[in-house]
């Protein structure tokens, strides 16, 4: 039953968005044809999602097509935060785009060009998180790339292409290194799997792990992570996203942002877990611990000095991408962890955030942050969320990402990186005050002229809404089904497997190695 709801949750998105791009043919009726289309998508995207991830809850994971599908408890993590994602920014995107056509933003024609890429973005992150072929992993990355390229360069506007060109010609670059790394490791473990076609299957080169070269192993990742580090934004490799965060339309950034990093970065995640069975966690440990902590100090400068509320938020990206790569480098079940719960906090903070960003456009037609003030006149509403994302996003109580984020330097500091952990904080501090001036200024400064009060569509607050209630409720209470998920997760991150008891909980997964304040907060909030 499991197996055939994994079947249709990639079949029904990519025949959809094909009758999503043949609306344009319903004459006066394809702007709507389109968004009923585009709605079904989302929704049967999310409850067929719900349903996988429930049989990975039940039976341990789920396959098709021959193994050449497999979620299990790590990949049911990501495709949780696929659906979940996908389906509020989608819902986000029909008042947006409505708002577009009716500015002249975009052409009544476009819009059905636009859902279907929409569709189609969403397939492809799909077939990331759920293929366990390690050279489908790579096509679904690279399609990724070309199923979001049109849609950052849809206004059309001479920066809008720029950006688009940028991101695909970047992105595809760094993919080709990922593809070297691929082919190594595959070229490598077919030479002692008895069956060649095994060879490609994540499953099965993991459980022989320490029959690869060690050699092979440590290059193939070093490929790797510039490879698909680049479509994460680690830094250096991070050159694309600001301007393609930035000129994509809102619902476009908060896709990129919430979803597809997380995506680049689960593939990265599992051959870091081929390595360490095959050699130690100590190298790849090492390498996460050096871009991570790169990317959270890059990023902080970085955002000191912008002013465009979306590159902001493009390099916020980056920060907590790295943050969630400094946990995977810190290691142990705390660090682990630590990062999945970032991973999952940080999608519905950075959604909501670029959302947002999207109604202040709409309302202010300008992504100047010097140009953004008096909102609580303009927008009461939008002015809220914005205080709440805001106060989210660096990490204040009792928001979601506090909790990841305590957890993620309480790891560190009980792992012996005291020093570092410092340091990062102080860089963190430069964050805080830079989002906290943008707030302050942008939600109490003084009204410019021009602009008309009153907040913007119902279409366009629900889904930021349903997104704070999200945000705050996983900040006060984690739900026992996440909390086994998250558990099942590290013991793949950890052990290659989770064949370890299923009914482990977060406290006894292994008390001893856990910081006392991360039990504390698991205490409180695991159960």
């Amino acid at each position: 039953m499991y197996t055939n709801y994994l079947s249709w949750l990639l079949l029904a998105p990519i025949l959809l968005s094909l009758a999503a791009f043949s609306a344009r043919w319903a004459g006066k009726l394809a702007m709507r044809v389109a968004e009923v289309l585009h709605f079904i998508t989302i929704l049967v995207v999310l409850i067929l999602g719900l349903l996988v991830i429930q049989g990975v809850l039940v039976e341990g994971s789920v396959v098709a097509l021959n193994d050449w599908l497999h979620v299990d408890a790590l990949a049911a993590v990501f495709l949780l935060i696929v659906c979940v994602v996908g389906f509020l920014v989608g819902i986000y995107s029909i008042g947006y785009i409505r708002n577009d056509v009716r500015t002249g933003e975009l052409q009544a024609d476009q819009v059905s060009t636009y859902y279907g890429l929409f569709d189609l973005f969403l397939f492809t992150m799909v077939l990331v998180v759920t293929a366990n072929n390690i050279i489908m992993m790579w096509v679904a990355i690279e399609a990724t790339t070309l199923g979001s390229t049109f849609l950052v360069g849809i206004y059309g506007h001479r920066s809008s292409l720029e950006a688009a060109w940028k991101y695909v010609i970047i992105c595809t670059v760094g993919v080709a290194f990922a593809l070297y790394g691929t082919v190594l490791v595959y070229s490598d473990a077919v030479n002692f799997l008895q069956r060649p076609e095994a060879a490609v299957l994540w499953t099965e080169i993991v459980k022989n792990a320490r029959a690869l070269d060690p050699t092979l192993l440590k290059l193939a990742f070093v490929f790797i992570l510039i490879g698909f580090g680049t479509k994460a934004g680690i830094f250096p490799m991070h050159a694309w996203l600001p301007d393609a965060h930035s000129e994509a339309p809102s619902p476009v950034s908060a896709l990129l942002s919430g979803v597809l990093l997380n995506c680049a970065l689960l593939v990265i995640i599992r051959f870091a877990i081929i390595l360490e069975q095959g050699i130690g966690p100590e190298f790849p440990q090492m390498i996460f611990l050096i871009f991570g902590s790169l990317s959270v100090v890059a990023a902080a400068l970085f955002i000191f000095v912008q002013r465009d509320i979306k590159r902001l938020l493009a390099y916020s990206s980056v920060e907590n991408i790295g943050l969630i790569v400094l946990a995977f480098g810190i290691g142990g079940p705390a660090g682990i962890l630590a990062a999945l719960l970032h991973t999952i906090n940080h999608s519905l903070v950075k959604a909501l955030m670029f959302c947002t960003s999207g109604n202040i456009l709409v309302k202010y037609h300008t992504r100047d942050l010097s140009k953004i003030k008096g909102m609580l006149q303009v927008a009461p509403f939008t002015s809220f969320v914005l205080l709440v994302g805001t106060l989210a996003l660096i990490g204040s109580p009792p928001f979601n990402i506090f909790i990841s984020k305590f957890s993620i330097f309480s790891a560190g500091f009980f792992s012996g990186f005291p020093l570092l952990m410092v340091v990062l904080l102080l860089f963190l501090a430069i964050v805080f005050a830079a989002f906290m001036k943008m707030a302050s200024s942008a939600v109490f400064g003084s009204l410019p002229e021009n602009i008309t009060k009153g907040d913007v569509r119902i279409s366009m607050l629900a889904p930021i809404a349903v997104l704070v209630i999200l945000v705050l409720a996983l900040g006060l209470y984690l739900p026992p089904q996440i909390s086994m998920l998250l558990n099942q997760a590290a013991l793949i991150s950890i052990h290659g497997n989770a064949a370890a008891d299923a009914s482990i909980s977060l406290l006894n997964f292994s008390n001893s190695e856990l910081p006392i304040a991360f039990l504390q907060f698991a205490q409180l909030f695991g159960r």
